[in-house]
């Protein structure tokens, strides 16, 4: 294979030495000369078109984490209000009067302390009766384990004497 050396080009790229076709090489004269002018209607109809689908991958991307908040605040009434079906309160905070007038920025924080103060409570609640249901669940598997191995205590084999066992086993 014979290598035309107009139309190829020696890389030394690191050591690594290869041919390659020769980039076409734009003269700095030329492209001033040769570049289309461009066109503000398609410029401004791509920004569009950029603008757009960014503003949908947003909207995709704000609309999934609203739907696993949305997921998540159910789940949170959802642990709330079976307490309540047995006849237990959730957790309320405490309501205090503040004296302060309602536009100062002092009793807005004050609202949202207690606002998360009663998200904290409500979780506090929620985090106690899932410990709960773990030791009930904790308790009913052993006892079923209990339940499992009494068979293999009870066996014969297990008896105090040998004499016994030799007994047992020549009665069955």
């Amino acid at each position: 294979m014979e290598i035309n050396e107009q139309d190829w080009e020696l890389i030394n790229d690191d050591g690594f030495i290869y041919w390659r076709p020769k980039r076409p090489r734009l003269d700095s004269t030329t492209t001033t000369t040769t570049v289309a002018p461009p066109d503000p209607a398609a410029e401004a109809k791509a920004r569009r078109e950029r603008k757009k689908k960014v503003l949908l991958n947003l909207k995709t991307k704000y609309q999934q984490e609203i739907n696993h908040w949305e997921h998540l605040s159910n789940a949170l009434q959802a642990l709330q209000q079976h307490p309540q079906s047995q006849n237990q309160s959730p957790p309320v905070a405490d309501q205090t009067v503040s004296c302060v007038p309602e536009n100062s920025s002092d009793f807005i924080h004050r609202e949202l302390v207690d606002t998360l103060l009663a998200q904290v409570e409500a979780q506090e609640a929620a985090i106690s009766e899932i410990s709960r249901l773990c030791d009930v669940t904790e308790a009913l598997c052993d006892a079923e384990e209990q339940r499992l191995k009494q068979p293999f205590i009870d066996l014969p084999i297990w008896e105090q004497s040998p004499k016994e066992l030799i007994t047992s086993l020549l009665e069955e």
